[in-house]
């Protein structure tokens, strides 16, 4: 059966949490599903642990690079790669629930205007129903959305029309700001609701969790180095913040580019700046 899923995981130097996360993944495909790896760098635990699930049905190939070459070498190859009718990222700290490629595909196959669509990361007690109703949104087939410009850049799914038409993540676009490039071309991209669960290992809430203060201190989630957060409850308040944040978020991607982007970047310069001090 040709493959109709294509999903990477980029890993590197974390074999406890890319145990983790390669099995459920693993766990979770079905026929037509493929799971391809990057590996940043030659770190010897963390290849073999992606080498035990070699013989896996669903396991289809492996890349490694010398260098760490970050998110968006590892990305862009992958999707030119991969000819799949759609196309995903899964984190190695992160766990998918039971059926999450199946409910995204159908929604995307459903309503052909969905461009990317993703799992939640946060808990039942973030959401707040008040600030996220106005984004709630139907589509056919009874599938349902939170819209958002943007979503995070694991446990996604991301048609490859969309891929085409935009092209490659150009040097220095997060994939936020991808998400934003799609919107503002006329996709719609959000949150399937219900939600659908995602993991995040990393979030300091997690059972999952792993760090303690001092290691936190010594090498912090990339995430909390780009917010200027110190500790591990720094860390779970920022969580708290950052799922409030995006259920009020504005769906209208004019709204993230030219001089409103710009104040909001030095809104946020500012805000990390007070924080690193200690205010």
């Amino acid at each position: 059966m040709p493959a109709h899923h294509d999903i990477l995981m980029i890993t590197h130097q974390r074999p406890q949490y890319t145990r983790m996360a390669l099995e459920r993944l693993l766990e979770t495909c079905a026929d037509g599903m493929r799971v391809w790896i990057w590996q940043n760098g030659e770190h010897a635990e963390t290849l073999d642990v992606i080498r035990g699930f070699s013989n896996h049905p669903n396991f289809h190939r492996l890349e490694i690079s010398a260098e760490n070459k970050r998110l968006r070498e590892p990305t862009n190859w992958f999707w030119s790669a991969s000819d799949a009718e759609f196309v995903s990222k899964v984190d190695d700290d992160c766990l998918l629930d039971d059926g999450w490629s199946q409910k995204l595909v159908a929604a995307h196959r459903a309503a052909p205007e969905l461009g990317i669509i993703a799992a939640w990361r946060f808990y039942e007690g973030d959401f707040d129903e008040r600030v996220a109703r106005r984004k709630i949104r139907d589509f056919p087939g009874g599938h349902r959305l939170m819209l958002n410009c943007w979503v995070q850049g694991s446990g996604y799914v991301a048609k490859r029309e969309l891929i085409n038409r935009l092209g490659p993540l150009r040097p220095g676009e997060t994939f936020s700001d991808y998400g934003i490039r799609a919107a503002l071309g006329g996709w719609v991209n959000g949150w399937y609701f219900p939600f659908i669960h995602e993991e995040h290992m990393d979030d300091a809430r997690s059972p999952y969790f792993l760090m303690s203060d001092e290691e936190f201190r010594r090498n912090p989630p990339l995430t909390a180095i780009t917010h200027g957060i110190r500790t591990i409850e720094e860390w779970r308040e920022t969580s708290r913040r950052l799922a409030h944040s995006l259920q009020a978020a504005s769906p209208d991607p004019r709204q993230y580019v030219g001089w409103r982007r710009r104040a909001r970047n030095a809104a946020r310069r500012v805000q990390n700046l007070f924080r690193s001090r200690g205010f």
